[in-house]
């Protein structure tokens, strides 16, 4: 399984398939049984939570992991504020955060409001943003639209196309086959802990996906 830079690689596969444990050993929650993890040409045989993120692989969970009584910048920041003497400098990160959402094209015209009065767009905005900050370049979506309207979910689809066009490397794991149709280049499917096959979007069907997921559909 190969994710390139500028690309949207969906992950897919039936429940049991595989697929959070994979999201768990990309982040070093868990250590693969065998195998090799290769990111910029630098091979690993697993990886901590700390050394992935050292080494730009970020997973935008379900949940988010947001502080809701917290404003967008509090958020960005949370950890990692910049401050002179003991004091806050809040302008200065409030600039910064300004800056990496327009430079994101994340549609957020106040960062000193709190998350949770946002969208669950925005959440998710906000969520990417983060990652991004702290440097991000591999960034894995688990259910990224889960339990988000028709508007909501085409704001996060447009977010992650977005962010592929700007080169960085997106892995989505969705069971929503229009919206995988709709964002990614490339489809990954998983069954029984196991890829079965890799294809290009352009190139397969919605009926092949589903045929592979539920085995149907022999491999070649």
């Amino acid at each position: 399984m190969t994710a390139y830079e500028g690309e949207v690689l969906a992950i897919v596969g039936d429940n049991g398939a595989g697929k959070s444990t994979l999201i768990k050993i990309m982040s070093g929650v868990l250590s693969p049984d065998a195998g090799i993890i290769q990111i910029s040409g630098e091979r690993y045989k697993r990886l901590t939570p700390k050394l992935a993120g050292e080494i730009g692989v970020s997973t935008v969970y379900q949940d988010l992991a947001l502080g809701n009584t917290m404003d967008v910048t509090a958020n960005l920041f949370l950890g990692e504020e910049i401050s002179k003497f003991g004091f806050l400098k809040k302008k200065e990160m409030n600039r910064q955060a300004e800056k990496l959402l327009i430079d994101l094209d994340i549609n957020i015209p106040d960062v000193t409001v709190p998350v949770g009065n946002l969208s669950g767009g925005q959440r998710q905005g906000v969520a990417v943003a983060r990652l991004v900050h702290r440097g991000g370049k591999l960034l894995i979506f688990d259910e990224p639209t889960a339990a988000m309207g028709v508007n909501e979910s085409n704001a996060v689809l447009r977010l992650i196309k977005r962010l592929a066009n700007q080169g960085y490397a997106v892995i989505v794991i969705s069971h929503n086959m229009p919206q995988v149709f709709h964002v990614s280049d490339r489809i990954c499917v998983m069954r029984q802990g196991r890829v079965m096959k890799e294809l290009k979007t352009v190139d397969t069907t919605m009926d092949e996906v589903v045929s592979l997921i539920t085995g149907s559909l022999n491999v070649e």
